[in-house]
């Protein structure tokens, strides 16, 4: 078939869905007024599909299913580890869906141990919506700010992951914490600025496409969480979705920040989360 300037994915798709991408924060400090925020946030937002980072969960109850009987979205999906926020607690990635979830997978990013203490994890699941399956996958990358090369190594391995995992025909949605600003080396990775994580694995940051034009700061020393760490404003949280796609799958049309605004004068996290409008 000839190639269509005018339509080269076909006729776009005018329909969405809307993602949310949180790292909240755990069970550090008022850790209940700030879930009660968080979930008025979210409700706000009505979000399909959400991507907690730095979820909590222990062996009476798990933030994912808290959060999803609250917000409409049932189906969910936690992996964690040991946290430091308290004894018997885990802290990990969670993901919550309007839609049943299948395909389950978890895939850890380290490079000192399998769960050493910047080693990074990924969480992947296979969304089956109205219009067909999408593939959500929930990352974390080592926080360290000299850690760079290891987190390059880090996309490495959730490259393969995702392109083993979710193939190249459905839409593909990788959100989460990457603690790596959108000119590092590792980012460049992901958005095809450099050379990419996988073969044919590079993404489209939504920010980016369909933000407001401000810088979109995610860790930010407005936010008074912030301020004790001492780190600039950086943009390290993301909502990346995969493309090419027929009909512009996964093609972000808008995107804005999640919790800068207190609730009740709380401010949910330390971290503002991200939102976004994808082509579906």
């Amino acid at each position: 078939m000839a190639y269509d300037i005018e339509q080269p994915y076909g006729p776009l798709i005018e329909t969405t869905v809307r993602v949310a991408a949180w790292n909240v924060w755990d069970r550090y400090g008022p850790w209940r007024e700030r879930e009660r925020a968080i979930v008025a946030t979210l409700r706000g937002a009505a979000p399909d599909l959400v991507v907690l980072v730095e979820a909590w969960e222990d062996d009476d109850a798990s933030q994912a299913e808290r959060l999803g009987e609250a917000l409409g979205l049932p189906h969910t999906v936690f992996r964690g580890v040991p946290s430091g926020a308290g004894p018997g607690g885990r802290s990990g990635i969670a993901l919550l869906s309007r839609w049943p979830l299948g395909q389950v997978g978890r895939q850890w990013l380290g490079y000192e141990h399998e769960h050493g203490p910047d080693s990074g994890l990924a969480v992947h699941a296979r969304a089956d919506g109205p219009r067909g399956p999408v593939h959500v996958f929930g990352a974390a990358l080592g926080w360290k700010l000299g850690h760079s090369l290891q987190r390059q190594e880090q996309v490495r391995t959730l490259g393969g992951f995702v392109r083993q995992a979710a193939g190249t025909d459905a839409p593909v949605v990788v959100c989460g914490d990457f603690n790596a600003a959108p000119d590092s080396d590792e980012i460049r990775m992901l958005t095809g600025r450099a050379a990419v994580a996988a073969p044919g694995v590079v993404f489209y940051d939504a920010w980016e496409l369909a933000g407001d034009g401000t810088p979109g700061h995610t860790w930010s020393r407005e936010n008074h969480w912030t301020r004790p760490v001492l780190w600039p404003d950086r943009r390290i949280d993301y909502v990346f979705s995969a493309w090419p796609r027929a009909g512009g799958a996964g093609h972000p049309v808008h995107c804005e920040l999640l919790g800068a605004r207190p609730v009740d004068d709380v401010v949910p996290s330390d971290h503002y989360g991200v939102l976004a409008d994808l082509r579906y």
